[in-house]
Formats: structure tokens, C-alpha cells, sequence
């Protein structure tokens, strides 16, 4: 067996009119996105940051400031493509990820299912090996106020070279 490590990443931002809720690389139907530099798929950033904690490679705003205009709109999914390819040139390869998102609405269950399979198919590996669950706060705190939306996610990768 090879050397496994794992990284846990976490993100939030706040909702708000006039921008399109996107999570796990899926545009869910909503009243409020999320606001940031990017898409702010917060999914995606705590992936990101989960992905790059196990190979001790910083963090989504070493990577991806958003100071960068670059950056500006940009997809997540595109952030991750980038951050798999540095797995993969780092000599790892996912073993796993879980995620999960905090938001007392909408209602996610619907669209989980379509997340696993954008996030697979950008990672390039297999959905079994995708977790994606939601959870609110019982209306408790900001995600509860229904102010923004928090994700956690860890990441397992094993050396393979």
C-alpha cells in the first residue's frame, strides 16, 4: 500500500440577491446565490482546499487569490480541474472525498445525485468514490438565517508513484 494522506477543507459565503446558486458544479434553482470573487461553489472550495490540504500544498486562495482577475466569475469546476491536476503530478490519486454542505434552504436532496456526477466526472474518477450530503442548522446561526451556506469536505489520496 502506498502512503495515504487526507485533508479536510472547509468555506462559506453569504447569500445574496441577484447571482445564481451553484454547488458541486450544479446551478440549483434559488432566490439568492452565493457571493465571491468566483462562482463561489463552496462545495467546490472546500474540495479544493480538502485536495490540496492532503498534499500540504496551501490553500484555494494561494492557488486562486481573488485579487487575480483572472479568477473573476470563473467556474469552480475549473479551480478543481486545476487542483486534480496537481494531485495527480504530485504522484496521488483520490481515493476518496466527502462533502457536506450546510444550508437551511433550498432543499438539496433533488440534486445530489447530479452533484456526485459533476464532481466525478471532473475529478476524473469514479462516483462511488463521491460523497456529497446536506444538512440545515435547525435554523441556527447564519447558515440558519438563512445568510449564507458552509461546506465541509475531506479528501483521502494515495501515492501511486
Amino acid at each position: 500500500m502506498g502512503t495515504i494522506r487526507i485533508g479536510q477543507g472547509y468555506d462559506v459565503h453569504r447569500l445574496v440577491e441577484g447571482r445564481d446558486l451553484w454547488l458541486c458544479g450544479v446551478k440549483v434553482p434559488h432566490t439568492h446565490g452565493l457571493d465571491g470573487h468566483s462562482d463561489a461553489d463552496v462545495a467546490i472550495h472546500a474540495l479544493c482546499d480538502a485536495l490540496l490540504g492532503a498534499l500540504a500544498l496551501g490553500d484555494i486562495g494561494r492557488h486562486f487569490p481573488d485579487s487575480d482577475p483572472a479568477y473573476k466569475g470563473i467556474d469552480s469546476k475549473i479551480l478543481l480541474g486545476h487542483v486534480m491536476r496537481l494531485v495527480a503530478s504530485s504522484g496521488y490519486a483520490v481515493g476518496n472525498v466527502d462533502i457536506t454542505i450546510c444550508a437551511q434552504s433550498p432543499k438539496l436532496m433533488p440534486f445530489i445525485p447530479d452533484m456526485r456526477q459533476t464532481l466525478a466526472r471532473v475529478m476524473e474518477t469514479d462516483v462511488d468514490a463521491v460523497s456529497v450530503k446536506a444538512t440545515t442548522t435547525e435554523r441556527l446561526g447564519f447558515e440558519g438565517r438563512k445568510e449564507g451556506i458552509s461546506a465541509m469536505a475531506v479528501a483521502l489520496v494515495e501515492k501511486i508513484n
